[in-house]
Parts: C-alpha cells; sequence; structure tokens
C-alpha cells in the first residue's frame, strides 16, 4: 500500500522535547476503513503521535499525507480530521444536537440538520438529541463526541484512550459499537489503547510502539503469535520462555504449556479466571512459566509440578 491509497500516511515523523526524541522517525499507513490500534508504555509517543497528525502539535521531521495530499503544514481545522479523546470535551452548555452540529456551520441549516439527524441515527441516540451533556451517561456522552467527530466526514478519525473512564463492560460494548460504525461508513482510525486486550481484539491491525518508534505494525494474531521483538512479546501479552530444540529460548503464551503433578518445578500462584485457572510456576532453572488450564481442580500453591508444551512455538525477534 502507498501513500496515495491511504487515508493517512506518516513518514519519517520526528519530534524532539528538550533533549529527549518523543517520536524518533515513525511511520504508519491507514487504509480507508481499517482501524489501528496503537498501544505501549506510557511516555512511548502515541499521543503526541496523534497530535502531530492532528495538527496540534510541531514535527521536527517527517510528512502527514491524508488522502494523497501533504497537510505537513496545513492547519488544525482544514486537515478534516476527527478526534475524540477521553474526556470528550463536549460544550456543557449546548444540547446534543447543538454538539454534534458544532463542525458542520460550512453547511446550510438544511443540511446541518440533515447530517445531524443522520449521526444520531448513526450512533443510537436521536431520543437523547434535546438533552445536555450532564444528563448523559459517560457511554452516551462518548457517542455524542463520537457523531461530532464524523460529522463532517473526515479523512481519518483519531481517538486517544477514548473508553478509559467507562467501566470494562461498558467499555468494552462500545468498542464494538465505534468499530461497527467506523467500519460501516468506512472511516479510517487511529485508536490509542493502554489495554492490550483492546488492541488485539479491535484493531485490524495493532501498532506496538516503544521509544517514539513503532516497533511491529500487523494483524492482531501476527503480532500475538509472531512478535518481532521480545519487548512487543512481552507487552501485549503474558510470555513464557522455554528451551528450544535448537537451545534457543522460544516463546509460549499460558494456553500453549499444560501442567500435571509432580515434577522438578514449583506452583507459586493459582488465580481462579473462571473458565481457566493460571498457574504461575517457577522453573528448575529458576526462570517463570505462566500456564492457563481448564476447570479441574488446581494443584496447590508450594506443590511440585510438570510442564509441557503442547502447542507451536515461535522465537520472537531480538
Amino acid at each position: 500500500m502507498t501513500s496515495n491509497h491511504a487515508a493517512v500516511a506518516v513518514s519519517g515523523l520526528r519530534r524532539k522535547l528538550g533533549d529527549r526524541d518523543v517520536l524518533n522517525g515513525v511511520d504508519l499507513e491507514v487504509a480507508p476503513g481499517e482501524l489501528i490500534t496503537l498501544v505501549g508504555p506510557s511516555g512511548c509517543g502515541k499521543s503526541t503521535m496523534l497530535r502531530v497528525i492532528a495538527g496540534l502539535e510541531g514535527l521536527d521531521e517527517g510528512h502527514v499525507t491524508l488522502d494523497g495530499v501533504d497537510v505537513t503544514h496545513t492547519p488544525p481545522e482544514k486537515r478534516r480530521i476527527g478526534l475524540v479523546f477521553q474526556d470528550n470535551a463536549l460544550f456543557g452548555h449546548m444540547r446534543v444536537e447543538k454538539n454534534i452540529a458544532f463542525g458542520l456551520r460550512h453547511l446550510s441549516r438544511t443540511e446541518r440538520k440533515k447530517r445531524t439527524a443522520e449521526m444520531l441515527e448513526v450512533v443510537k441516540l436521536g431520543h437523547l438529541a434535546r438533552r445536555y451533556p450532564h444528563q448523559l451517561s459517560g457511554g452516551e456522552q462518548q457517542r455524542v463526541a463520537l457523531a461530532r467527530a464524523l460529522a463532517p466526514r473526515p479523512a481519518v478519525v483519531l481517538l486517544d484512550e477514548p473508553f478509559g473512564a467507562l467501566d470494562e463492560v461498558l467499555r468494552e460494548e462500545l468498542g464494538w459499537d465505534v468499530k461497527a460504525i467506523l467500519t460501516e461508513r468506512n472511516t479510517a482510525a487511529i485508536l490509542v489503547t493502554h489495554d492490550r486486550h483492546e488492541a488485539i481484539t479491535l484493531g485490524d491491525r495493532v501498532a506496538v510502539m516503544d521509544n517514539g518508534l513503532i516497533l511491529q505494525c500487523e494483524a492482531p494474531r501476527t503480532v500475538y503469535d509472531h512478535p518481532a521483538t521480545r519487548f512487543v512479546a512481552d507487552f501485549l501479552a503474558v510470555s513464557s520462555y522455554v528451551s528450544g530444540a535448537s537451545g534457543d529460548k522460544v516463546l509460549v503464551r499460558p494456553h500453549q504449556l499444560r501442567v500435571s503433578a509432580d515434577g522438578p518445578h514449583t506452583v507459586m500462584r493459582v488465580e481462579f479466571l473462571g473458565a481457566t485457572h493460571r498457574y504461575t510456576i517457577r522453573a528448575d532453572d529458576g526462570s517463570t512459566l505462566v500456564s492457563d488450564v481448564g476447570p479441574t481442580e488446581p494443584l496447590a500453591v508450594g506443590s511440585n509440578c510438570a510442564v509441557a508444551v503442547i502447542d507451536g512455538v515461535t522465537s520472537p525477534g531480538r
């Protein structure tokens, strides 16, 4: 895919704050209708990258392209970018319908009303059009924020931790609703999240970032099963490492290890996860192994155990 076919493309993004490289040569392309989830530790540059794409923060080097047009030096208000943040930034003195219509002042009154009604239907909030933000739940407020971001028909929507303030059940439900809305409207999006589960389940591709660089950006299954580096492997999910046939350490996930009674290893912790038990095990070589097993009678903490690999393993990059 070239940037001419991308809804948004960034190349060589560099941003320095003081003596720290917040962005250190970031490259990324997002296709129309594609949702990229961007995940990484605090301070790795995720939010700065979104702000640079939106034009809210300066750039030392690199280019930002929207629908094949270089907008590196274009003011934020002319970039056709929708923004959704954790605090949703709704106007408290405006009703829901007015919040959604705020970015449509370039349209005629008739067109504004039509587009606003369309967006209310998309986010299923038509019955709340006359309410004020403080009269809405957290999930409803985020739906309004999404509707406002989508109303001008942007080239891309940037979502920075949009579900962070919501409880887990609502967070998951709203996440899937947002993905469905973006897909239905063929709108490209980048979703910044600190939640690894959210990144893997919602993203068409998952971009793992650290120290101002995207280390890997591929389909969730690829990033999970074939991480490019050990950092990616460990950050994205629980990892264990066992000796492979060649003597190298290879990556195994919790579902790839079978635990049985008696053996050279020791059970250090047992967690009940509902459908499974999770064992944290101290191996005889001093390393730590983590295994998820079915709803059997768990081994006791402190008991000896054996561990066997029951599925294919992969060796993460350096």
